[in-house]
C-alpha cells in the first residue's frame, strides 16, 4: 500500500492557498491509487523545535551516551526522519514567505538532514540517501515570481531536497493570490488545473 507523508507549513490556518491546494492533490492521489494511508503534519501549527547547540549535541552523542533531555531532543528528530524514510510520496506546501520558505518548514529540512542517515560524502561529492520517492512541491505566492530572479524560494527547497536524494519533484505553483480575489480565484483555478494533470500523468 503506497504511504503519502502530507506536510503542511503555512500559518494562515483555514485561509492558506497551499493547504487548500494539498489536500486536493492528497484526495486525488489516494482516489486515484485507490488504498493509500497518508501521515499528516502541520508545522504552521506545530512548536517545531530550532536547532541549537545543544539539540545538535544531542544528535551528535551515541546513543547509549545521552541523558534523558539528549534523548528526548534526538528522538523528535529521529521521529521526522523514519517519517520520510518511510513515505513513498511526500506532499509539500510551501508558500512563499519573504522569498523563502516558512521557519518551521526550515527547522524541519534542519531535523532532517542528517549525516550517514539522510545523505553522505562520498569521493565523488554528496550524496542523498532518500531514494525512489516522488515529491509534489506547492508553492503559493502573494505576487509573481516564477521564473523571476526574485524567486530565490524554489532553488533553495530544490537543492536542499534533492541533495537528501529527492530529485523526483513536480511543483505545481498559485501565483498572485493577494493581488485581489479574482486573481486569487484564477490562482486557484489554475494551480487545480495542473494538480489534476500532474497526477494523471506520474500515476499511471
Amino acid at each position: 500500500m503506497t504511504h503519502i507523508l502530507h506536510i503542511d507549513s503555512s500559518i494562515l490556518n483555514n485561509n492558506s492557498v497551499s493547504k487548500e491546494l494539498t489536500k486536493q492533490l492528497v484526495d486525488k492521489l489516494a482516489a486515484k491509487l485507490g488504498q493509500a494511508t497518508v501521515t499528516y503534519r502541520d508545522l504552521g501549527n506545530e512548536a517545531v523545535p530550532h536547532l541549537d547547540n545543544a539539540h545538535l549535541t544531542s544528535i551528535m552523542t551515541p546513543a547509549e551516551d545521552r541523558n534523558e533531555k539528549q534523548q528526548q531532543q534526538a528522538a523528535y528528530s529521529d521521529q521526522q526522519i523514519e517519517q520520510v524514510q518511510a513515505a513513498d510520496i511526500i506532499v509539500l506546501g510551501a508558500p512563499m514567505y519573504n522569498f523563502s520558505v516558512a521557519s518551521g518548514l526550515k527547522a524541519w529540512f534542519d531535523h532532517i538532514a542528517r549525516a550517514g542517515v539522510t545523505f553522505r560524502y562520498t569521493a565523488n561529492g554528496p550524496e542523498g540517501l532518500l531514494k525512489n520517492k516522488k515529491v509534489y512541491l506547492v508553492t503559493s505566492r502573494g505576487g509573481f515570481h516564477q521564473n523571476q530572479p526574485s524567486d530565490t524560494q524554489l532553488p533553495f527547497v530544490e537543492t536542499f531536497l534533492k541533495f537528501i536524494g529527492l530529485d523526483d519533484i513536480d511543483v505545481i505553483y498559485a501565483e498572485g493570490v493577494n493581488l485581489g480575489d479574482s486573481q486569487r480565484q484564477t490562482a486557484l483555478e489554475t494551480a487545480s488545473k495542473k494538480i489534476s494533470a500532474t497526477v494523471a500523468e506520474s500515476i499511471a
